[in-house]
């Protein structure tokens, strides 16, 4: 059941994941999946069902589950390396310039299945200014749906868990959240199937502004 927007919601962090939340990358994405799904003879369109918010590694591990994890960590640093050369169509998600600049100097942090590398090349070409601190998938020994990423970027900004809330777009992304305690906002289509907390369709949709007792007010626009 699709989420019910409330009027506003009051965290103290925000933790932000970045494929589809604040830039779509959905083309290079279904570039490089479809590839290397036709090079070991998988059905690509069911292969596109399940990449989005895991490192590429755990989607490999989910297409071919008898296959040695060695394989997948290789396959999956090609393709970060295919990502990162690949730009084409990664644009920014209505209204994330504006999101990002009114959320720059409060409490966030970036929190993606994507490398170092990945995270600059995309948020550079969406036009987005890079969040100080940020979580990506050198740092974490476990993949979305695992919490880990999203309890070390509330960590590193010093809040508990209950007191951030995270933006997803994906299914594996919204599993994360949940299962660290956190409230989540689900951003885009994908988003609304997995009953985030409050769901938008872009982030046109809300304003963030911190408030007198240190908390930050998310409005929502229907």
């Amino acid at each position: 059941m699709p989420a019910i927007t409330p009027a506003t919601l009051t965290t103290r962090a925000l933790l932000l994941d970045m494929d589809g939340t604040l830039v779509n990358s959905d083309a290079v994405v279904e570039r490089c999946w479809r590839r290397w799904a036709i090079r070991h003879g998988l059905d690509p369109e069911q292969a596109l069902k399940v990449v989005h918010g895991r490192q590429g590694y755990a989607t490999m591990a989910v297409l071919l589950p008898d296959r040695p994890m060695e394989q997948n960590y290789a396959d999956n640093r090609v393709m970060l390396a295919e990502e990162t050369a690949d730009l084409d169509g990664v644009v920014p998600v209505p209204g994330a310039p504006a999101f990002m600049d009114a959320i720059d100097g409060l409490p966030h942090a970036l929190v993606t299945s994507a490398d170092e590398a990945l995270a600059q090349a995309r948020m550079g070409a969406a036009g987005l200014r890079m969040p100080e601190t940020r979580v990506t998938a050198e740092r974490v020994g476990a993949s979305k749906p695992d919490p880990e990423g999203f309890l070390k970027g509330a960590a590193e900004l010093g809040f508990d868990p209950a007191d951030c809330v995270v933006f997803e777009d994906s299914e594996a992304g919204i599993q994360a959240g949940r299962a660290a305690g956190m409230r989540v906002v689900g951003v885009g289509p994908r988003a609304a199937a997995f009953a985030p907390d409050v769901h938008v369709m872009d982030l046109t949709a809300l304003t963030a502004t911190r408030i007198p007792d240190g908390t930050l007010r998310l409005t929502f626009s229907a």
